[in-house]
């Protein structure tokens, strides 16, 4: 008798543990939370420009854009600008808007020859000369940019082969330009560190992230779409971040040659609760949620109690925070859902605003992938169906040429 199959058996807890253990072997990412950057550091301190702008797109620029625009209301940052596309509407707009004079440019592309970054760096060149006072490369090793770095005196990070770009913003690719522009690079490892010793000990994030995965993978035919739906416009560009991570790793076929996937959904509350929250309530049940919310926000603005207004519900009996109110719209909306008993939802609450806070949820989202990805026996780590699209490209420009 002959037997043939094409589906897989999802493996225990332990065994996609041990696997994930094991990929620490050969997975750069796992070990950025505990390298040296004091070079890095140092580096970014002689830098006095007062603009950084950071020339790179998707892996390259989504992790420390998400992080910049996370703490930037809070803190006292540098402007910290990304030439992360080819449209010539925001090119153009952008180059309006920077003195290009009175900036540092953080040119990053791993294999050194991705086309939009080199392209937009190609445009720069006729505009300013690079030199080791106003631009730095992050880049592979012997790579086409690591040479034009050479060549000009720029001074080059490298970026190791065994680091994919969505995974590489607490690599030279974020650190760098996130410690020119002032944020506390130490601490955010100090949050990626946190998550990592903890997941790895098998203490409190092993059993929030192993569970999650596990249930994700095992309703996945269910469950296709997996939302996050942020509360505070600061994680605005975290939802492009975590976009990229999770289509780009998840969206492969498995060692059985089935198509695997899961489909993720980025929302912001409480704008997308007048849209989005409808279909997810009343809609097909094929969607899974996960609430942030910001314990600490600013105290004030407050709603204040006035007379005048006394004809507008809900009547308030005492001054909230527009903190308390978004708050309570996560809180409401999250127990909406748990109410209709088949919607599988959680809620993440970030204590504050701030380096340690962000880079442990990312961190933990980057673990989360990797569980995932063991689970549906697949590598979330490459990336083979975008290049039939830049092949096609490049012979498209080949041809015009």
């Amino acid at each position: 008798m002959d037997y043939q199959r094409n589906f897989y058996q999802i493996k225990n807890n332990d065994e996609i543990f041990l696997q994930v253990e094991n990929e620490r072997k050969s997975v750069g990412y796992f070990r950025l939370p505990y390298e040296n950057i004091d070079h890095v550091k140092k580096f970014a301190k002689k830098v006095k420009k007062n603009n950084i702008v950071v020339v790179g797109i998707g892996g390259s620029s989504l992790g420390s854009k998400a992080i910049y625009k996370f703490l930037r209301t809070s803190f006292e940052l540098k402007k910290l600008f990304f030439f992360d596309t080819i449209d010539p509407l925001k090119v153009n707009y952008l180059i309006s808007q920077i003195n290009l004079e009175d900036s540092f440019f953080v040119i990053i592309s791993k294999s050194g020859h991705t086309i939009e970054p080199i392209s937009i760096l190609k445009y720069l060149r006729t505009k300013i000369v690079f030199n080791n006072s106003n631009a730095a490369v992050v880049t592979g090793i012997k790579t086409p940019l690591y040479n034009f770095a050479k060549k000009n005196k720029l001074e080059v990070f490298i970026l190791d082969q065994d680091i994919g770009g969505r995974f590489s913003v607490f690599s030279p690719v974020g650190i760098l330009p996130l410690a020119m522009a002032g944020v506390d690079v130490d601490k955010l490892l100090h949050g990626c560190r946190e998550v990592n010793d903890s997941f790895f000990a098998k203490d409190y994030y092993f059993d929030h992230i192993m569970n999650k995965a596990r249930f994700l993978v095992e309703n996945k035919n269910r469950f296709v779409n997996n939302i996050i739906f942020s509360y505070s416009s600061v994680f605005s560009d975290f939802n492009k971040w975590y976009v990229q991570l999770w289509a780009e790793s998840l969206g492969k076929i498995n060692i059985n040659g089935t198509r695997q996937g899961l489909t993720p959904i980025a929302l912001t509350g409480p704008e997308d609760q007048h849209s989005f929250l409808q279909l997810i309530i009343d809609g097909v049940r094929n969607k899974t949620v996960t609430f942030f919310k910001i314990e600490n926000l600013n105290e004030e603005p407050k709603i204040p109690i006035d007379k005048h207004f006394y004809e507008f519900e809900p009547n308030l009996s005492k001054e909230i925070s527009l903190n308390e109110l978004i708050n309570f719209q996560a809180e409401s909306n999250y127990e909406a859902l748990l109410s209709q008993k088949d919607i599988p939802c959680d809620i993440i609450t970030i204590n504050a605003v701030d380096e340690f806070s962000i880079a442990k949820l990312m961190y933990r989202f980057q673990l989360l992938v990797s569980c995932v990805g063991a689970f549906l026996q697949i590598n979330p780590y490459d990336q083979p169906g975008v290049e039939l699209g830049k092949d096609i490209l490049i012979k498209k420009i080949l041809k015009n040429d």
